[in-house]
């Protein structure tokens, strides 16, 4: 039997060094003559062990790593291939500490499979949910999501299976399915691991959502720093086409779906959604007053479904195990499981997959591991950078969608970064308002000139010029904003800005220069 070398392809593993080692590793074989199949899986996600190499062995998947350019002929000379203890040896994958706690469902085969084999991806439960859904009837498809409890995990968390039935019930001779791949939050990833390493699990869920709706035409709008994303995709999107997952008959059925790879232009506020619409209408990215709701007028004026990468590779598992078995897990009214990527000052990064409830604490401390410098934690920012800041004090809150919102925060996308306290809050709190003011489709008031203005006034509070004054601005600028912008970018950019300034006063009050020089 051939043997198998797993070496991780996606972007995360490869800036850590992937493809030089996977170089290493070829050049090792050709010079020992040892015949053996590389496969370039996606990432688990605990990034901190990677680049991670596996093995098949006799006994299971063997996991090394971090493994470097320079281990690789020292893994050879102990046999590595029959799985040999090496000091990069972590054994079984799956009993890995960071890997053995989670619960996988949506990222059940990331980093078990080779993306592009639909082989591999059938032999692990895929395509199940979709021979489920085109034996159903439409509307069982949409009752089945909704009874899941399956909420957007793109942010805005609004019910799934609602916003499919609005798309159902509305009437039109052609219907959109658009998969929202815009992954502009910092700290995020989630989005590009499954496209990267299971790209096929969102085609499944893409082609169930049309099915449910009446669509028979997809878009996946993918942001152009994704080039490894956009590549994957297409390549699987072809694959699909060629196996009749894809085209007028999908999976032998009278169900018609076929899809397409679009390529955005970066702009973070075509992560909303009816920016995204003018996109890929070949517009310029600007957000659309509501209603119309892009359920009935969407998409070329057509009722259009829009969900991110993570709700639509949900649907699979929904569609396979049942509605009960997704809704068993969670708490209140957050259902499943939720990707969280832990980033920033942290000593384990990585993508965690977790049912909505751990306590932010066990996320950051038990999970993450505390920072990577060893200072204590100061803040950590949840959602992206119009996600709040939680001191110490508010770890205690679950990960819940109304936990957090009762805490003025939001989970928005799952992207956790956390800072030590070295970090100056007053500085990350102009970073919010000069993100805003750049990334501005400028449309709206509000946005366009309240978040240049809330620069210049912290500038003026940094350099203590009327410091109560500059405060009061500040907070009534973020109230004008939040409730008078259009879209989320103006109404949340005023969460890091008064979460900073609120749970870090210190930090708004500089020190006199004249008091600093004594």
């Amino acid at each position: 039997m051939i043997p198998r070398i797993y070496i991780p392809g996606d972007s995360g593993a490869l800036a850590l060094g992937a493809e030089k080692v996977a170089k290493a590793v070829r050049a090792e074989l050709a010079e020992r003559g040892i015949e053996a199949k590389i496969v370039r899986n996606g990432s688990r996600g605990a990034y901190f062990l990677e680049p991670m190499v596996e093995v098949a062995t006799a006994n299971g998947r063997v996991a090394y790593g971090p493994v470097k350019p320079s281990d690789v002929k020292s893994l050879f000379d102990c046999g590595f291939l029959t799985g040999c203890h090496h000091k990069r040896w972590l054994g079984a994958p799956d009993q890995i500490p960071f890997l053995a706690r989670q619960t996988r469902l949506t990222f059940a085969r990331c980093g078990v499979t080779d993306p592009l084999s639909l082989d591999h991806y059938k032999a692990h439960g895929g395509l199940n949910g979709l021979q489920n859904a085109v034996a159903m009837m439409p509307a069982d498809i949409v009752k089945q999501v909704t009874e899941s409890g399956l909420r957007g995990r793109g942010g805005a968390g609004f019910p799934t299976g609602i916003k499919w039935k609005t798309v159902l019930d509305t009437s039109a001779d052609r219907k959109y399915i658009v998969c929202n791949a815009d992954e502009g939050d910092s700290g995020t990833f989630a989005d590009r691991m499954i496209m990267e390493g299971d790209p096929f699990v969102l085609i499944e869920g893409m082609v169930i959502a049309g099915i449910a709706t009446g669509a028979t035409k997809g878009f996946i709008y993918i942001r152009s720093e994704y080039p490894h994303a956009v590549a994957v995709m297409q390549k699987a999107v072809e694959i699909a086409r060629k196996a009749g997952v894809l085209g007028v008959n999908v999976l032998g059925s009278a169900n018609s779906f076929d899809m397409e790879v679009r390529v955005g232009a970066g702009a973070y506020v075509c992560g909303e959604e009816t920016a995204l619409l003018d996109s890929l209408e070949g517009k310029r990215g600007q957000v659309r007053a509501k209603p119309p709701l892009p359920a009935h007028k969407g998409l070329f004026g057509k009722p259009t479904v829009i969900n991110n990468v993570i709700s639509l590779a949900s649907v699979p598992v929904i569609m396979d195990k049942g509605a009960a078995f997704y809704k068993d897990f969670g708490m209140g009214r957050s259902r499943g499981t939720i990707p969280i990527q832990i980033a920033g000052n942290v000593k384990y990064p990585g993508l965690y997959e977790a049912a909505f409830g751990m306590t932010l604490g066990e996320i950051v401390d038990d999970i993450g591991g505390g920072t990577a410098t060893g200072r204590p934690v100061k803040a950590v920012q949840v959602g992206g950078p119009l996600g709040a800041y939680f001191p110490r004090a508010l770890f205690d809150t679950p990960f819940d969608y109304e936990a957090f919102a009762a805490k003025d925060g939001l989970i928005g996308h799952a992207g956790i970064v956390v800072f030590d306290d070295s970090a100056d809050m007053l500085k990350q709190a102009r970073f919010a308002m000069e993100f805003c003011a750049i990334e501005s489709c400028g449309k709206c008031t509000p946005c366009r000139i309240g978040s240049t203005r809330g620069v210049e006034v912290l500038d003026r509070l940094a350099q203590n010029i009327e410091p109560e004054k500059q405060i009061a601005l500040v907070t009534d600028l973020c109230n004008t904003m939040k409730f008078g912008s259009l879209c989320a970018l103006g109404g949340f950019t005023p969460y890091p800005v008064m979460s900073a300034l609120n749970h870090f006063p210190d930090d708004f009050r500089p020190t006199p220069v004249a008091e600093a020089a004594e």
